[in-house]
């Protein structure tokens, strides 16, 4: 299981999302994760890891502007902060690429992932502590620990939502379905301001 962050990596994974949104928007080439701070052991174990972004206005309050991660730990934390930053910014399929108008009301959240389990019943699911990946056949769908909570969703809702998620009818989740679990860390500039 991995180690709590710190307060100084939380902010540095941060400041280091912060940098590559602004390096993006602007054309400027990417930030090296060390060029932030010290890379601890912790920044440097492979986690998966999810970067939102909120755009917040008084207009419009909080909405989602982008939500990009791995659900794997595929790579080490810093660098799949930067991978998922780039990409929760510019590439996500659902929103146009942020701008550089936006920055200033851009509000960036991180979710950094414990290992996957697997789960023998959807009974084992408990919410909201647990994301989770559901799989049936060819289809699959995730939501973070911290939807279920955000939507006011229990399990049967959250888990009909994933269903729908994946292509599926609502209670396709009832039967056939596997399940894995995973707990984030769940931190923002807001928290950490």
């Amino acid at each position: 299981m991995s180690k709590p962050l710190t307060a100084a990596e939380k902010s540095l994974l941060l400041r280091l999302a912060r940098a590559v949104v602004t390096a993006g928007a602007h054309g400027e080439p990417l930030p090296e994760p060390a060029a932030l701070g010290p890379l601890t052991a912790s920044l440097q174990e492979n986690r998966g890891a999810f970067v939102t972004l909120h755009l917040v206005t008084p207009h419009h309050g909080c909405q989602l502007r982008g939500c990009i991660g791995y659900i794997e730990d595929v790579k080490p934390l810093a660098d799949a902060i930067v991978d998922n930053a780039l990409s929760a910014a510019f590439k996500d399929p659902r929103f146009t690429p942020v701008t550089d108008d936006e920055l200033e009301d851009l509000e960036i959240e991180i979710s950094a992932l414990t290992p996957l389990r697997a789960v023998g019943s959807w009974r084992d699911i408990q919410v909201p502590r647990h994301g989770v990946v559901l799989t049936r056949g060819t289809s699959k769908s995730v939501f973070l620990p911290q939807v279920a909570e955000e939507q006011g969703w229990d399990r049967d809702t959250l888990l009909s939502h994933l269903a729908l998620k994946a292509g599926l009818s609502p209670d396709a989740w009832r039967e056939g379905a596997a399940f894995q679990v995973f707990e984030a860390d769940v931190f923002s500039e807001k928290e950490l301001a």
